[in-house]
């Protein structure tokens, strides 16, 4: 509990402090105006635009990382020549560090001298801009699916590894087909992990910084700018560290209701 406070809470509270304060750099001398960063916040475009952001690239990474995650899981769940090498390949992405994650991905998707493009050239296909302002945000959720996703894989082959073989061996005989047998026994095992990934997957998308940032820093254009990215550029960058530390607070103020309606919703006391 100490070393949860001293890390989390007290950094926390401070930027929340510092959120009513209008300042330049972190040794001005602080000058209180309430609720006046938010307002101007409301008032930016580009705060809207970075929220928007966040909000695409969560739902679009969970729901990739999800549906493909329980593909996989799936796969590795059957028994084939090779299916312990292909469970520990298929980890790789998730302990790789995101620094290295994301150079290598920049290197892979360089428009003129990365390996994705010269494949396609190779094929007949035309080479793509990966970083351009209509395929940027696509690019960073692709990246961020393969690096996140065998670890939804994983949680979902825990949970499907608890299922008795009996259970499927008897549908078979009854004559369930593959769907059959996926809707009446593994869906209803699934259910609670699910609605836990979402909740966690959720939580770490909505926050996701360094990733986008080493991809392409929030651009082009502002594209992919996303909330802490923007926190980090308004504090760090333009120096208004009133403003940036606001963005922080009105994100942990958004993850908080979501949470909170999330939990509403799905009872996961059990799951």
């Amino acid at each position: 509990m100490i070393l949860f406070a001293v890390t989390i809470l007290v950094p926390a509270a401070m930027a929340v402090r510092l959120s009513l304060y209008k300042m330049s750099t972190f040794i001005d001398e602080p000058v209180f105006i309430g609720l006046g960063n938010f307002v101007t916040l409301a008032q930016q475009p580009r705060f809207w635009n970075a929220a928007w952001n966040n909000i695409v690239y969560t739902v679009a990474c969970v729901l990739f990382q999800t549906v493909i995650g329980i593909g996989v899981a799936l796969v590795l769940h059957n028994n084939f020549r090779g299916r312990n090498l292909v469970r520990g390949a298929t980890v790789v992405p998730y302990i790789i560090p995101s620094v290295v994650v994301a150079l290598t991905w920049r290197w892979m998707l360089q428009p003129q001298l990365g390996i994705v493009n010269a494949i396609f050239r190779a094929v007949g296909l035309p080479s793509i801009e990966w970083f351009s302002v209509g395929w940027a945000m696509p690019t960073v959720i692709l990246v961020s699916v393969w690096a996140w996703m065998p670890f939804v894989a994983l949680v979902f082959l825990a949970a499907l590894q608890t299922v008795p073989d009996e259970l499927y061996e008897s549908a078979m005989i009854d004559g369930a087909s593959a769907w059959q047998r996926f809707i009446s026994i593994t869906l209803p095992v699934l259910k609670p992990v699910v609605a836990i990934i979402i909740l966690l997957r959720g939580i770490w998308m909505f926050n996701k910084f360094d990733q986008i940032w080493l991809l392409t820093g929030g651009g082009p254009l502002q594209m992919t700018e996303n909330l802490p990215i923007l926190a980090y550029v308004k504090t760090f960058q333009l120096n208004q560290v009133g403003e940036g530390t606001a963005v922080a607070t009105l994100s942990l103020v958004i993850m908080l209701a979501g949470a909170l309606v999330y939990f509403k919703m799905f009872r996961l006391e059990e799951a």
